[in-house]
């Protein structure tokens, strides 16, 4: 099973999502935000950049 995107609303009712991995470890969570279309787009923008070279600053 894949990991999947979970979008909910926090206790203050901004939308929020969270990707979780196919073990049910949640990896990633969002910031707060007004529309449940603005959260939809921070989705689709992870999804799209996910696949982005990793630059190591140590």
């Amino acid at each position: 099973m894949a990991g999947k995107y979970e979008l909910y609303t926090d206790k203050a009712g901004k939308y929020r999502f969270r990707l979780k991995a196919s073990n049910g470890q949640v990896i990633a969570s969002s910031e707060a935000y007004e529309s449940k279309a603005s959260a939809q787009n921070g989705i689709a923008s992870v999804k799209a950049n996910a696949g982005s070279e990793t630059v190591d600053l140590t």
